[in-house]
């Protein structure tokens, strides 16, 4: 599948475990507190639905969702920085969406850092809604963080 954000044509494939080395980069160069490519492993072993988003044959990100009975759960969620602020975000979201809809998803649910207003701004722009909070979920350097829990609902 391909779309045309602001920085060109976007193909999106899913992620291989031989693709997980260079997702675990992207992951390393943009969080503080990163998976490790073992945690993106048991994702695609586990079946998740595992989505990298190219353009020009670059990474530029990957999206992880988990789809069980009528709701779907955006575990991750990361465009590469350098890559930020041209729709690619928006379109990988839209991407899953489209994935947890057509496997009779009803409700697409995520956790946002309060610490990552342009993420919380974008999903606020996607239709979710703020549901509730997860005191001391995120790992932080002062501590631990609340995640902020959004959800959306989504139809076929």
């Amino acid at each position: 599948m391909s779309a045309r954000p602001e920085s060109g044509l976007a193909e999106f494939s899913p992620v291989r475990i031989a693709d997980v080395e260079s997702i675990g980069v992207v992951e390393r160069r943009n969080y503080e507190f990163p998976w490790t490519d073992g945690i993106f492993r048991d994702c695609v072993r586990a079946g998740y639905v595992c989505e990298q988003v190219r353009v020009d044959g670059a990474l530029c990100g990957y999206g992880i969702l988990q789809v069980a009975a009528d709701e779907a759960h955006v575990l991750n969620l990361c465009i590469d920085r350098e890559r930020q602020r041209r729709g690619l975000g928006r379109a990988m979201l839209e991407h899953l969406t489209t994935i947890a809809v057509n496997a009779g998803a009803r409700t697409l649910f995520l956790e946002v850092r309060p610490s990552n207003p342009r993420a919380f701004e974008m999903y606020l722009a996607a239709g979710f809604n703020e549901v509730g909070v997860r005191p001391g979920y995120y790992d932080s350097h002062r501590g631990r963080e609340d995640a902020i829990v959004m959800a959306r609902a989504i139809h076929s």
